[in-house]
C-alpha cells in the first residue's frame, strides 16, 4: 500500500509506485535482465517526459517521438516491445499510425486518448490496438497495463518476446 504524505508531489507517487513494481518484476534476481523496449508517441512534450520517467523507473528502456513520422522512422531502425500512441498527433491520426505499424505484429500497440468513448475504443481495436488508456493516466495504471500486455504476449508466444 502506498502511503500518501500531506504534501504529495508527482515525483513521490512515481518513486513509490515504480519501487514496488521493480521489486515485483526483478524478484531479487538481477542477472540477465533484458529491458523491454517501449516507444511513446505523443505531441505533448510534458507527457513524453513524464511517461518516459515513469516507464524507466519501472525498469523499461524508453524512446519517444513527438510525431507519427518520427515514430515510423524509429520503428524502421529499431524494434520495440510496446508502442504507446496518442490518438491525436500533429501529422497524422494515431489510428493511422497503428495501420502503419501493422507490419510489426510482435509490437504491442496501446492507444492513449483524452476522449473516453466506446467509439474510440472500438476504432482503436479495429486499427490494431491491443489496448487503450484514457488521459489522465495514473502511473500505476500505465505500468500495470504495459506489464499485463507484455505478460499476455509472452504467454501467447514465448519465442517472440524475450
Amino acid at each position: 500500500m502506498i502511503r500518501v504524505p500531506a504534501l504529495v508531489t508527482f515525483e513521490t507517487v512515481v518513486a513509490q509506485t515504480t519501487s514496488s513494481v521493480k521489486k515485483e518484476n526483478l524478484g531479487g534476481n538481477r542477472l540477465n535482465v533484458v529491458k523491454k523496449r517501449i516507444l511513446v508517441v505523443d505531441d505533448d512534450v510534458g507527457i513524453l517526459r513524464v511517461f518516459k520517467q515513469i516507464l524507466e523507473k519501472g525498469g523499461y528502456a524508453v524512446e519517444t517521438a513527438d510525431t507519427g513520422q518520427a515514430a515510423l522512422e524509429k520503428m524502421q531502425n529499431e524494434t520495440f516491445d510496446v508502442c504507446l500512441v496518442d490518438v491525436r498527433l500533429p501529422d497524422m491520426d494515431g489510428t493511422d499510425l497503428l495501420l502503419n505499424l501493422a507490419n510489426s505484429p510482435q509490437t504491442i500497440k496501446i492507444i492513449i486518448t483524452g476522449y473516453s468513448s466506446e467509439e474510440v475504443g472500438r476504432k482503436a481495436a479495429d486499427y490494431g490496438a491491443d489496448d487503450f488508456l484514457v488521459k489522465p493516466v495514473r502511473p500505476d495504471e500505465l505500468l500495470a497495463t504495459v506489464k499485463e500486455r507484455l505478460e499476455i504476449a509472452e504467454q501467447a508466444n514465448p519465442d517472440l518476446i524475450g
